[in-house]
């Protein structure tokens, strides 16, 4: 299937490791012209030697601490004067910590808004005036199934992701008749870094995966997958949508 994004600018964040590097990957392979970004300068550019090294694909690395304003300023303008406006923004920030409502403290919650919220909804507000421009634009952002199914232990994510999906609900509304898609794609738990962290008590992934129907965890590519199908022209009437990449995990009917 041609996805039609053979040279879009496709900026992902959070692309060092994990559901990031993976997307990055999957985008490279369709062709596009692809600047990655995290905070680690040789974690990102290893991460663009291994992407490129794969695939046919332009990969530009950036160091870029997401929840500050003129770090995303920089990077953008870079991307701009090398290909001109992003085309496609995977918006993607490493989760909060764990923790429950009588242990966390004022900073971790600033902290979690920050990150998983506002900068996410800055970071789209800085590439839509390019897109609107073109009247051709794609917006994906990584949440969490937790947006459906709360995790008791992930207060912070909850909470700030939940935020996030109202805000590309109503944003993904606004641009619809501009060519813009807005989308969430939720995942589960797969195989990731965060994921062995936040289960460090369990070795086994059988253990962590038991109440996933599909008895195993997700991986990275099989996300990807998903995003690269929302960032493509055939998904040209598709906005607004959370999208639950789990294996079966979320229970309910919505």
């Amino acid at each position: 299937m041609d996805f039609g994004i053979k040279n879009k600018v496709a900026l992902v964040q959070g692309a060092s490791s994990g559901l990031g590097f993976a997307t990055a990957m999957e985008l490279a392979q369709e062709g596009c012209r692809l600047a990655i970004c995290s905070r680690d300068q040789t974690r990102i550019q290893k991460a663009a030697d291994a992407i490129s090294g794969s695939t046919d694909a332009t990969v530009e690395a950036f160091v870029c601490d997401l929840a500050q304003k003129s770090s995303r300023k920089q990077m953008l303008e870079q991307i701009q004067a090398k290909w001109g406006a992003v085309d496609i923004l995977v918006a993607n920030n490493g989760g909060p910590s764990a923790g429950f409502f009588d242990t966390l403290d004022e900073q971790q919650w600033a902290q979690a808004l920050q990150n998983n919220l506002i900068a996410m909804k800055d970071s789209a507000q800085e590439v839509l005036p390019g897109m609107l421009e073109k009247e051709w634009g794609r917006i994906v952002f990584i949440t969490s199934v937790s947006v459906k199914q709360p995790i008791d232990s992930l207060i912070l994510s909850n909470t700030a992701r939940a935020g996030l999906t109202g805000y590309a609900k109503t944003l993904s509304t606004q641009v619809a008749d501009r060519g813009v898609t807005v989308n969430l794609v939720l995942p589960g738990i797969h195989d990731t870094e965060r994921v062995k962290k936040l289960h460090t008590d369990l070795s086994d992934p059988a253990l962590i995966a038991k109440d996933i129907p599909m008895k195993r965890l997700g991986q990275p590519r099989e996300l990807a997958a998903v995003i690269a199908f929302l960032t493509s022209v055939r998904a040209s009437y598709v906005t607004g949508q959370s999208v639950v990449v789990d294996g079966g995990l979320v229970k309910g009917l919505f």
